[in-house]
């Protein structure tokens, strides 16, 4: 990244406010990541809600054509940064010590490219909507030395799992080429709703993701929509009230694998914004007080090489709980369920 003088405002210090349009020249180590990512970068501090603003109205720009978020940078290519006020760096506090040592914890893997975690559930991917810090901040304070960290992709906040980081920029040009093409194997452990009736199923619907209710975004099936793809098997019915299933990702829509589960007849266990409020309080008295949605591995291609690299996440402690107490339950039936029965035999 270099800074094209030419047409800017006079030199800021880093955290002022800039006093007009700046111009941001891609390098080769800036290609072939997506404008959003990049400005996110070039623009620390400022937040993401109005990083995205500034796109959706035009006023980033790239060779002075409009640019969407997931457009792909080139070499050279001279991004016009419109004027934002920027927080003074000094100003923002350093995640808490005990965030960056539980993001230390959940490392699962790392070599010279990667570090691969099992992010705990609840624990954002990034600052933003009201949360100061997430697993990158934390992970960038915990380890200074490592100058280029950046996610490779992201997983919703209640979800945990398998997350990858890129240590390199080429690094990270290269596994986002792999998700972009198809090449990398997600596979997700989820609890749904029900019993699972429609065997090995692959799911292809449309997906438009800039939908707001109540000012949040909602996810839902429209044919203007992004085809996303996923792949539902069972692997552990509960009677009626639950199903485990694997779900292998062909796409990484925002929030795929709870629409397309919902869209089904079976939403994520314990999901609040897709899923079933009365099944979700039938299943918590089994212990389930999260969405059940574990991103249990990914398989990728060491950057640079041939050779494979699968990281896998084990479940966390409270969800193995929750299966454990529906494998203990008379057929998988809920205590509702059970004290009807009682009832009904006595009388």
């Amino acid at each position: 990244m270099a800074y094209d003088t030419s047409r800017s405002a006079s030199a800021k210090p880093e955290g002022a406010r800039p006093t007009a349009v700046q111009y941001v020249v891609a390098t080769q180590g800036d290609a072939g990541q997506r404008l959003d990512n990049f400005l996110l970068r070039v623009l620390k501090g400022v937040p993401r809600t109005h990083v995205y603003r500034l796109l959706r109205k035009g006023e980033v720009r790239v060779n002075s054509k409009r640019a969407g978020p997931d457009q792909r940078l080139v070499e050279g290519d001279r991004v016009r940064l419109p004027p934002v006020r920027r927080p003074d760096p000094r100003a923002v506090p350093a995640p808490r010590s005990a965030l960056q040592q539980s993001v230390l914890a959940a490392i699962v893997y790392e070599d010279a490219d990667l570090i691969a975690l099992n992010k705990p559930a609840g624990i954002a991917v990034h600052g933003g909507s009201g949360m100061t810090h997430g697993v990158i901040e934390a992970l960038r304070a915990a380890r200074p030395e490592l100058t280029e960290l950046d996610l490779v992709h992201r997983l919703d906040r209640e979800t945990s799992g398998c997350l990858l980081i890129a240590k390199r920029r080429a690094a990270l040009r290269d596994l986002h080429e792999q998700l972009r093409e198809g090449r990398a194997e997600k596979r997700y452990l989820a609890l749904l709703c029900g019993h699972w009736q429609l065997g090995h199923k692959r799911i292809e619907l449309a997906l438009a993701t800039h939908e707001r209710r109540s000012g949040e975004r909602h996810v839902a099936v429209r044919n203007h929509g992004q085809m996303a793809v996923s792949t539902f098997k069972p692997v552990q019915f509960f009677g009626k009230l639950a199903t485990l299933v694997e779900v292998e990702l062909g796409t990484g829509k925002t929030h795929q694998i709870r629409v397309h589960a919902a869209h089904a007849g079976y939403p994520v266990a314990g999901d609040d914004k897709y899923g079933d409020r009365e099944r979700n309080s039938a299943l918590r008295e089994y212990g389930l007080h999260r969405m059940f949605l574990h991103a249990a591995s990914i398989g990728v291609t060491r950057p640079g090489t041939a050779e494979p690299l699968h990281v896998s996440a084990p479940l966390a402690e409270d969800l193995r709980v929750v299966l454990d107490a529906l494998l203990k339950a008379p057929k998988g039936r809920s205590g509702a369920e059970r004290r009807r029965a009682r009832s009904t035999a006595g009388r």
